[in-house]
Formats: C-alpha cells, structure tokens, sequence
C-alpha cells in the first residue's frame, strides 16, 4: 500500500522491512520478498483478472482491499507454497481483521471464482496484460526492435533474476578460496563467468550482509553489463576519473580496482552516504564522494579527467526485471523528460575530458532515443568520435544495458 498510494520506491521499502525483522529465517524472507515484488511485478496482469472476476473494478476498491486481492491472486497463479483455499482463508481473515467484515464475502466469492478457473483468466492476445507491462514499454520496444525481439525482452523480464557479484581483482587466491568456500558452508549456489573472469552469479541467496567475506569488503554487488563500463574505458595507473552519477558507486569503486583516483559524485546526501557506505566497506583508496548536481557546471574540473563516466538517469527498460516500479509508473512525459534530463547533463560533463580522454556513456534502457540517439546527439554536437558501442540485452547473466566509449579529439 505504501508503494502504490506513496509511489516509495519498492526495493528501498523491502530492504528497510527485511532489515526491521530481520531476526525471521530466510526462507520467510524469501516469501515475503517474492510476495511483495511478484505482486508489483504481475499488477497489470493481476488487475485484469481482478477484473473479469469481480462486479467492482479493482480502481474503485478500498486501498487494502485491492492490495489484498492482489497478494491472493498472485499467489493463487504464480506461488505453489500456500495451497489456494489457504490463501482465500487468510484473505478473509485478514479483511475482517483489518475493520472490512461487510466485504470479506466478496473477497472470499471473488477469489474462489478466481482459483477454480486459474487455466483460462491468463489466456489473453493483449502483451501488455500478457507481460504485465505498460503500453508505452511495449510500444517503445515495438518500434525500436520490432514485435518478436519485444517480445523476447518482455519474456526474459518476467524471469527469475540472479543476483552478480564483482569480486575484487587485487585480491590473493586465498582470499578468492575464502569466498567460495563461504558460499559453499551457506549453500549458495554460484558460476563464474568468463567475461569479465573476476564475476560471479549467485543463487539461493537472501541477504549477504550476513557473510563476513561481503562485510569484509572482498567483493560487492553489480552486474556485469555493468563492469563492461570500466572493461571498455582504457583506464590505466593513476588515471583520473570523474564519475558524475555514481550512486551506489560500483562503477567508481571498479575504476579504483584498476588503479584509477575517482572523482565520485550523485545529486543527494542520502546517494552519496550510499557511495561512501560501500567505500568503507570496502576499503577502498584513492576515491572521494560528493554532493554535486550533474547539470551544474564545475569549472574546477575543466579538462581535468582522464576518463568521464556519465551512467545517466534513464528510463529502465533494461531492468524492468528488476525494478517493478518502471512497469507501473512510466509515462510519455516521464519518457521525454528523461531525455532532456540526459541532454543536460552531457550539455556540462563533456567539457570535464581532457583532450584525447574519454567519455563513457551508459545506461540501463534498451530506448534507442536515450542511446544511439543520444551518442549521436554528443558526437554531432561536441567534440568527439564513437569508438566503442553494445547494446546488451537482457539474459541469464546480464541485465539490459548501453554503452559507448566516446573520444574527445585533440
């Protein structure tokens, strides 16, 4: 309720949840955390059975009431755990419970409707109820990729998602034996990649806080579109880097591992207590973090950076596996504003690479307008060539992702 009426960002309201009670065993983490983020994930799809099923369309119910009848249909069609008359039964209880006795016969008929014809409410020819994704994702996607290739993202975003690590590339085999060995007490499951060598896909895990080599520092979440960033970059020893929206700061903690002094820098104190908390962590030197708006022009900075990572704010359509909000709230003005966004900020940070430096661009869309257009965009307007550009999309291993290493000519 607090994420649809307040519209809070649904992975920081589970984190603070989780941490509130976090002395519940994991495997009651893990269903609170599938619970929660399945239902925002399937809202578009859930809505819609809600709505073959009930006299009462799911916008004109009581707020509880609709989330509640949410919670039991996504368990009643995607969660095998709870046996569906378990799930009904609870629902009741909990609309009596919670003052709303006139309306749990509702719940309670609605939902067994529901469970009793659970084969036939998903057959549909809408994609967007199909993939519980917004029209305007759908379209975008459509319109950049064509119809199958949309289609083959959408699936892939409604796929479990692993979680990566990026183990630090300076550590002994040892510590790298330390790790593993670790993982395997607490049975997690992991692989390791080939490229980049140093990442790892983790299964059946909840919270690595609780593990000492994470809380040690010897290694840190990211995924590994994302290290391809520094991979690209032609950092070398000593290099400067300015990382101009750096929160968490994995992509600044990544160019210190090879050798780089980073700049960090995000728009809030809360982002940058953020890149600070995984400095400490992990220990790391030669990197500092402040509160700087992109958009705002540092003259200080002028031609000083070796190497200038601009991570933009974007759309998220290469992550809507991950983040259920961008599938509910995306609007055609949050589209085109998140563009000009983007334009503003390249407008100031190009003007931070030295001569011969680079630029390097990325985000985590898959929208054309916010890549290969904008990589147009700098190049027509600002002195530099594209050397480098991949678009990622999303898979077993990666989350959807651009970049481009962009070169300021002498």
């Amino acid at each position: 309720m607090d994420v649809t009426r307040n519209n809070t960002f649904s992975h920081i309201l589970l984190k603070k949840v989780l941490d509130k009670y976090n002395y519940i065993e994991e495997h009651e983490k893990a269903f609170i955390k599938r619970l929660f983020e399945g239902t925002l994930e399937r809202e578009i799809t859930l809505d819609h059975v809600i709505n073959t099923y009930s006299n009462t369309p799911v916008d004109k119910m009581k707020p509880l009431i609709r989330s509640l009848m949410r919670m039991s249909v996504y368990q009643i069609l995607y969660m095998d755990r709870v046996p569906d008359s378990a799930v009904i039964n609870e629902a009741v209880k909990l609309a009596k419970k919670r003052k709303f006795v006139n309306l749990a016969g509702f719940v309670n008929g609605c939902l067994r409707k529901i469970s009793s014809q659970k084969q036939e409410c998903l057959k549909t020819d809408s994609l967007s109820v199909r993939y519980a994704a917004n029209e305007l994702i759908i379209d975008s996607l459509i319109e950049d990729y064509g119809e199958e290739k949309a289609v083959s993202i959408l699936e892939q975003s409604l796929k479990e998602r692993h979680l990566s690590v990026r183990i630090r590339e300076d550590l002994f085999k040892s510590d790298i034996d330390a790790i593993l060995d670790e993982w395997e007490q607490n049975n997690i499951d992991y692989r390791a990649l080939d490229d980049p060598e140093y990442a790892y896909i983790l299964n059946n895990t909840e919270d690595l806080s609780r593990l000492e080599c994470f809380e040690s520092g010897l290694y840190t979440v990211m995924d590994p579109s994302g290290m391809m960033v520094c991979e690209k970059a032609n950092i070398k020893q000593g290099d400067h880097v300015i990382d101009v929206c750096a929160a968490p700061g994995s992509k600044s903690l990544h160019a210190t591992s090879k050798g780089a002094i980073v700049d960090a820098r995000d728009i809030s104190s809360y982002k940058v207590s953020v890149i600070e908390e995984n400095i400490e962590r992990l220990n790391a030197k030669n990197i500092t973090a402040k509160v700087w708006d992109a958009t705002v022009y540092d003259d200080a900075s002028k031609e000083t950076a070796d190497v200038v990572i601009a991570d933009v704010p974007c759309s998220g359509f290469g992550v809507i596996g991950r983040k259920p909000d961008i599938k509910r709230n995306v609007t055609k003005d949050s589209l085109e504003s998140i563009v000009l966004l983007q334009k503003s900020i390249i407008d100031v940070v190009w003007q931070y690479v030295k001569k011969n430096g680079y630029l390097m661009y990325s985000t985590c869309t898959l929208r054309k307008a916010e890549n290969e257009e904008m990589v147009d965009y700098i190049t027509s307007n600002y002195p530099f060539t594209a050397e480098y550009m991949q678009t990622q999309f999303p898979d077993d291993e990666h989350d959807g992702f651009f970049i481009a290493r962009l070169k300021r000519i002498g």
